[in-house]
Order: C-alpha cells, then sequence, then structure tokens
C-alpha cells in the first residue's frame, strides 16, 4: 500500500493515462508555464516582504511633524541662548 490506499501501480496507470491524453510536448510545456508561476510567485511574495520592511523603516508623518517641531524648539531655545549670552 502506497499512498492512502493508492498503490505504485494504480499511480503509475494514472500517470500513464495523463501522458496518452495530453502528450510529451504539452506535459513540458505546461510544466514549464507552472515552474515559471511558482517563480513568479515566489518573487512577489519577497517583493511584498521587502515592501514591508522599507514601511516600517519609514517614519509615520506624525512622527515627522513631531521631529520638525523639536528641530524648531531647539533652533529657538538656540537663538535664545547666543542672545542672553551677548547681553
Amino acid at each position: 500500500m502506497g499512498f492512502s490506499g493508492i498503490s505504485i501501480w494504480q499511480l503509475l496507470i494514472v500517470l500513464l493515462i495523463v501522458l496518452l491524453v495530453f502528450g510529451t510536448k504539452r506535459l513540458k510545456n505546461i510544466g514549464s508555464d507552472l515552474g515559471n508561476a511558482v517563480k513568479g510567485f515566489r518573487g512577489a511574495m519577497s517583493e511584498g516582504e521587502a515592501d514591508k520592511k522599507e514601511k516600517e523603516e519609514e517614519p509615520a508623518p506624525e512622527q515627522l511633524e513631531q521631529a520638525d517641531e523639536e528641530a524648531k524648539n531647539a533652533a529657538r531655545n538656540d537663538v535664545k541662548s547666543s542672545e542672553k549670552e551677548k547681553v
């Protein structure tokens, strides 16, 4: 007994029938098309992962606004402290 009740002979007979119905040339094309589809899917998944990581690294607009405000406040404090030193 093989895979869940299917013997190796039954599997070979099914494969032989598929070969006779589709032919070797068509099976080769189907196989290469399937391989290209899997390769494209893997490529899209890796691009998706890269995009996701890039988005995680980019600061949110709120964080950018907050950083701008902090920079402006720091600049104002520097100007005020330099004016006090002059007096």
